[in-house]
């Protein structure tokens, strides 16, 4: 669990622009999304 803190810590950006953090915050959404999706399928 720590590492997974660690990496979202890591992952986290603060750009000046809210459209750019939002932009940001997709794509990291739907990479966790995908590696989700990826893991269940594979079980």
């Amino acid at each position: 669990m720590n590492d997974l803190l660690r990496l979202a810590r890591s992952l986290r950006c603060d750009p000046a622009h809210p459209r750019q953090a939002f932009a940001h915050r997709l794509r990291i959404g739907l990479v966790v999304a995908a590696l989700i999706l990826i893991l269940s399928l594979l079980r």
